[in-house]
């Protein structure tokens, strides 16, 4: 038996902006979201050069590779996005999330990179758990003690992206993990994760064995929330198979 990784994405714009500048991957090996920012244009552009520019990871990796290809593949994306800057400098300003799970072809190990403020979160046994570290202001303030996780949520700045993929100098974080059969992985942009509680995400992935079901729900909330922003879903599960 042998894991693999089963995936499924959904996006929508939401109730309140005129498009959507989120773009995602949900492919056998590779998972990603991207939040676009900057301007209508440059903020669509943005996120889609990022997926892009991992896309073609989504393919047989060995472990050892695995972060050297998330690298490569974020690099691949910074410098695209300067170019499409250079080539019009009314984009100046424009960025992107990325938050991308690279499976390994054993099934033995995963990586994640990420930068920006969408967030990958993993469920097992029950229990949901962020993963990744939101590049904000807001959690610099957490971090510093000055505001708690929850007046956190409701911050006026909490909005504010300290670092995010714009064609410069930029610092993901990148960590490896030991997947299990029976783990459920939710990547999403902060259009989710601003507007339904995290026991709420739990509640839904716990409940929600369809992964397009699971992502349709979630996004259901979303906009009963309000659905102030874009918002993407990617559900991938590990399981065991022959």
């Amino acid at each position: 038996m042998t894991l693999k990784l089963r995936s499924v994405g959904a996006s929508d714009r939401g109730l309140i902006r005129s498009g959507n500048q989120d773009a995602l991957h949900a492919g056998a090996w590779l998972v990603a979201v991207a939040d676009g920012m900057g301007g209508m244009a440059a903020g669509d552009l943005a996120s889609r050069i990022a997926i892009d520019a991992v896309g073609p990871l989504d393919l047989e990796t060995p472990e050892h590779a695995l972060v050297e290809a998330l690298q490569s593949g974020i690099e691949l994306a910074t410098a695209r996005i300067r170019q499409a800057v250079t080539e019009d400098p009314e984009r100046q300003g424009m960025g992107t999330t990325l938050t991308a799970l690279l499976f390994a072809r054993t099934g033995s190990c995963l990586a994640l990179a990420h930068v920006g403020d969408s967030r990958a979160y993993l469920f097992r046994e029950g229990v949901l758990k962020q993963v990744t570290r939101d590049d904000t202001f807001v959690q610099m303030l957490v971090d510093q003690g000055v505001i708690s996780p929850e007046e956190a949520s409701s911050h006026p700045r909490r909005a504010v992206v300290t670092q995010a993929l714009q064609g410069e100098e930029v610092s993901p974080a990148y960590a490896t993990m030991v997947p299990r059969a029976g783990d459920r992985w939710l990547l999403c942009s902060d259009g989710l994760s601003n507007v339904v509680r995290p026991d709420t995400l739990t509640e839904v992935l716990g409940e929600q064995a369809d992964r397009g079901e699971c992502a349709r729900r979630l996004i259901d909330l979303a906009l009963r929330a309000g659905g102030p922003d874009n918002v993407t879903v990617v559900i991938a599960d590990v399981t065991e198979e022959d």
